[in-house]
């Protein structure tokens, strides 16, 4: 297995994590956490696997300095238009995160990394490069794949027999993550790096609503929910995804 990125499945990916109430809810979660943590001040952000450009944009549009490193070139131009279409202006660099400790040449006071975890051959490598490229008292804005809300899905839709094939992975061309992730593991290879200040499950409830009760609610409503439940201690471990708060050891 290899780190798989998004060269010919750019335009299904956009239409499909932002072209409805999954994305809009993400965004919701990650940009309320992400304005609770980081200080009232304009900041040096590093996005790695930046992907359209959607959480960099929101960080530029509020005055940060934003780096964006994506490896797919129609993803990556994909972000640089939506930058000229809001008339806003960043650094744009076509490169996979491997690449990124030779390419740049200072470390940032955000590294934002959304999304790409699921999607390494060896997730955990990666790791060690996102404290290098980070400043001392900086911050990391991971978010991930949550193999926990996975196989409870597969439980609820009665997959038994995948449940016991052990195979959480997506097919080839699907749209599921290669490498699920298992919180309790990811947190213990963390810990030699970093310290996790607040969790946050995206999507704690809306993708096990049934499809006619998710066509009836307005998302105004389902925005509110998601985001006054995300820390629920009960509920937050559930999210499709979770975004956890990190800062240097």
């Amino acid at each position: 297995m290899s780190d798989r990125h998004f060269d010919l499945l750019a335009t299904r990916f956009a239409e499909k994590i932002y072209g409805g109430a999954k994305g809009a809810i993400r965004l919701a979660v990650l940009q309320a956490d992400l304005s609770e943590s980081l200080p009232d001040r304009p900041l040096r952000v590093l996005d790695i696997g930046a992907g359209l450009g959607h959480m960099s944009l929101w960080l530029a549009e509020r005055g940060h300095e934003v780096t964006l490193a994506e490896p797919a070139g129609p993803m990556l131009e994909g972000a640089r238009q939506r930058f000229v279409d809001a008339g806003q202006t960043a650094t744009f660099i076509q490169a996979p995160w491997q690449a990124l400790p030779d390419i740049l040449t200072e470390r940032y006071d955000v590294v934002i990394c959304h999304a790409v975890l699921e999607w390494l051959a060896e997730p955990f490598t990666i790791l060690p490069v996102l404290r290098q490229l980070t400043v001392d008292d900086g911050w990391l804005s991971l978010a991930f794949y949550n193999r926990d809300a996975l196989i409870y899905r597969n439980l609820l839709k009665g997959h038994f027999k995948k449940m016991r094939r052990n195979r959480m992975a997506g097919e080839k061309q699907s749209l599921t993550p290669q490498e699920p992730l298992d919180p309790r593991e990811l947190a213990a290879q963390l810990e030699p790096l970093w310290r996790v200040e607040t969790q946050s499950g995206v999507r704690v409830f809306h993708d096990y609503m049934p499809v006619e009760f998710q066509s009836k609610v307005e998302l105004a409503d389902l925005l509110e929910m998601e985001l006054s439940h995300r820390r629920h201690p009960a509920f937050a471990g559930l999210g499709r995804y979770l975004h956890w708060m990190c800062r240097p050891v």
